[in-house]
């Protein structure tokens, strides 16, 4: 995958003007996680004529981040129809992005109607629950995002502040804090229904 490096705000707005689905990854250079994502999210083989992937390092570029008020790198955005609509922070594997490309793209071309509820995943590499969890998020077509709070310290801090707890998994579903892997309440609050 290509990424289009851009160096202001409205030279990215400019790019992703005709597009359906757009991403930017804000980084840092000379960091160690923002160098980590930047490499999978090269290395994520993705085939999609409509996918555009950005890139601008915040050293360079400061125009952008506080527009979309990040606060911490590195930070992949996602914009439908040139709007902010998702966010996934830390470094992901390259497996990881390239799922997260192809359902973001397999949901656009769906359109089955249905808002979709914003939805946060918590997680550490080593953590079984955290598998779990996303397994039954994507057998049930449930759209999240996903924080790797081992490698985004102020993540982890945000989510301890929230429920007291230092544990994952733990998720976010339109505000609301579940601790653990809490599958009947994650169902009633995604309108989940299992046979």
């Amino acid at each position: 995958m290509n990424l289009l490096q851009v160096h202001s705000l409205s030279e990215f707005q400019d790019s992703i003007k005709q597009k359906d689905k757009a991403y930017l990854l804000l980084y840092k250079s000379g960091s160690e996680v923002s160098e980590c994502s930047l490499s999978n999210l090269s290395s994520a083989e993705v085939e999609a004529e409509d996918l555009i992937v950005c890139a601008a390092d915040v050293s360079k570029v400061r125009d952008i981040h506080p527009e979309y008020n990040i606060k911490t790198v590195p930070s992949l955005l996602e914009f439908d129809h040139g709007r902010f609509k998702n966010i996934v922070k830390g470094c992901n594997e390259p497996s990881f992005y390239k799922s997260y490309f192809e359902d973001a793209l397999f949901y656009a071309s769906a359109g089955d109607g249905k808002p979709s509820k914003s939805v946060t995943v918590y997680t550490t590499p080593t953590c079984t629950w955290c598998n779990t969890i996303k397994t039954h998020l994507r057998k049930n077509r449930v759209y999240y995002s996903e924080v790797d709070v081992s490698q985004d310290v102020a993540a982890a801090e945000e989510m301890t502040r929230n429920t007291g707890q230092r544990g994952v998994p733990q998720t976010n579903i339109e505000g609301e804090w579940i601790v653990g892997f809490d599958k009947a309440r994650i169902n009633r609050l995604l309108d989940i229904q299992e046979s």
